[in-house]
């Protein structure tokens, strides 16, 4: 009974160590995965921006007189051209005005002509002395008093002229006129409710702003040579992208850099321009921009879908040449097409992993296939 007992035990123990030795032989498989090459590509870095258009410039159109409004001359929300009429304001006052300012010149040129035939007549009669030296210097302070009066009165006749011509508003640009809340029989100008009537905005050129953060508008500055608000080599290829991602066939060109970096954002702002000749851009749109910012530098450029993105940190795995991966954090640039640019964290001749990135895990050996 005793030599069965310990038969048994020792089969037992025999096939305990001969499973444990199974399981120790046992290996995982190593997985297949697609890799892609690190490219580097001699390419400009785009930035994208999203920005609202506004009018390149406008007009204001305010009276220069006051008086009742008698006649718009066009339609609220049209284009309208230099040199149209816009308003006619009542003439009657400015006429009234401008009729006492041709009186009064008549009747200052009048005595300025009685003024002139005294002192004339009174020169030669200070020669013989047949008057005073006093008459003669009253004579002719009395003409040059009068002299004055014409001129005075002229100026007048001038000023009233100028305001007969403001009674007529005309338009002094192209572009689209706005809305104005004065309607005909209204008392307009200064010192009224509408002391404003219009404002036009010429869309033949539309600008938008947009802000490059401080390190990053410094790091792709080529040169420190030109002062800081001349930034016209900085941008280029720039373009613009409708609401409904449309590309907008015209390119836009630098305008010109705000004098200050914005104290809210930390940015420097630089206003680009893009003609508008069909005006199918419209002030207060916005739209995306896209600019290459800086000159062209060598770039890594990986498969979109290599990136991994997690809250505020952004890594790929990195293929090594042993065929194990690792975890590595990289700075992203722009996309271009389904390619992403890296700034920072890649090398050339590198590979990083395309399928799997969810179980992958570091020091994972995998057999690497080339993505084509």
């Amino acid at each position: 009974m005793r030599k069965l007992f310990f038969s048994l035990l020792v089969l037992c123990m025999s096939a305990m160590v001969g499973c444990h030795n199974k399981k120790r032989s046992t290996t995982i498989p190593m997985r297949k995965l697609q890799v892609a090459e690190v490219r580097f590509d001699t390419i400009a870095s785009p930035i994208s921006f999203t920005g609202q258009l506004s009018s390149n410039y406008s007009a204001v159109i305010q009276p220069r007189i006051s008086g009742y409004l008698m006649s718009k001359h066009y339609k609220k929300g049209m284009p309208v051209k230099r040199g149209q009429l816009l308003y006619t304001i009542d003439p009657s006052q400015i006429n009234t005005q401008l009729l006492a300012a041709e009186a009064e010149l008549n009747s200052a040129r009048a005595q300025a002509i009685e003024a002139r035939n005294n002192y004339e007549r009174a020169v030669p009669l200070a020669k013989i002395e047949a008057i005073s030296r006093s008459q003669l210097d009253e004579y002719t302070a009395q003409y040059q008093s009068a002299q004055s009066a014409v001129k005075s009165a002229e100026q007048q006749l001038k000023n009233a002229r100028l305001e007969s011509g403001y009674t007529r508003l005309y338009s002094p640009i192209d572009g689209i006129i706005g809305q104005t809340n004065a309607t005909e029989g209204d008392y307009v100008g200064v010192g009224t409710e509408f002391t404003v009537l219009a404002t036009i905005e010429n869309i033949d050129t539309v600008s938008v702003n947009i802000s490059i953060p401080v390190s990053e508008y410094l790091e792709r500055r080529e040169t420190d040579t030109l002062p800081a608000y001349d930034n016209s080599t900085l941008l280029s290829n720039i373009r613009l992208y409708m609401s409904d991602g449309t590309l907008y066939p015209l390119r836009g060109s630098y305008g010109y850099t705000q004098p200050s970096v914005s104290s809210q954002t930390g940015t420097i702002v630089i206003s680009v321009n893009f003609p508008n000749p069909s005006q199918i851009l419209k002030s207060g749109q916005y739209a995306r921009i896209s600019a290459d910012v800086g000159a062209a530098h060598p770039c890594a450029v990986i498969p979109q879908r290599s990136v991994v993105q997690d809250l505020d940190r952004t890594s790929v795995w990195v293929v090594q040449a042993d065929s194990t991966l690792a975890f590595r954090d990289v700075v992203l640039g722009a996309t271009i097409d389904s390619m992403w640019i890296i700034r920072k964290g890649l090398n050339r001749g590198e590979r990083v992993l395309v399928e799997g990135l969810q179980r992958a895990r570091n020091g994972e050996k995998i057999i690497p296939i080339n993505n084509k």
